[in-house]
């Protein structure tokens, strides 16, 4: 059975895609969902509509993402931490600290799953960090972590 989706649907669609289903899959789980509905020929045309508006506010989104990672590269974020001696950090700076160091100093707003740090920082120093606001989009961001006084 032909359906147009209407929500994103893992591992089958994005919105407005007309994909072709199980009659079970489509009637017992998809339709009833609203995630999609049957295809017709008014449909079809809808879904073609969905599709321009997505691919619109996809533009938009990768529009956004350039601009936060043209602010981002190059710039440089300070991190202050507690630190014992020999360098050593008491806890760790991850994903979520470093977001929140961004959003501070640089105002640029960061989901931590953004920000690709492969193992907490344990130490004091200066690390590059690269930073994905879009798949499509990378920049890389100099952290300085040091010692609070």
């Amino acid at each position: 059975m032909k359906v147009v989706l209407r929500d994103e649907v893992p591992s089958l669609g994005r919105r407005g895609d007309i994909c072709d289903v199980a009659d079970g899959y489509a009637q017992n789980y998809l339709i009833p969902k609203g995630l999609a509905i049957r295809a017709t020929r008014g449909s079809e045309r809808e879904a073609e509509a969905m599709r321009r508006r997505r691919e619109i506010a996809d533009a938009a989104v990768l529009s956004e993402a350039r601009e936060m990672a043209e602010r981002l590269a190059g710039s440089s974020i300070r991190v202050v931490a507690r630190a014992g001696e020999g360098g050593r950090l008491y806890g760790s700076v991850n994903a979520v600290n470093l977001a929140a160091a961004i959003a501070e100093q640089e105002r640029v707003v960061l989901e931590p799953d953004m920000i690709a740090v492969a193992e907490p920082i344990k130490d004091l120093g200066s690390y590059v960090i690269p930073v994905k606001p879009h798949p499509e989009v990378a920049a890389e961001v100099t952290v300085e972590v040091v010692a609070d006084e």
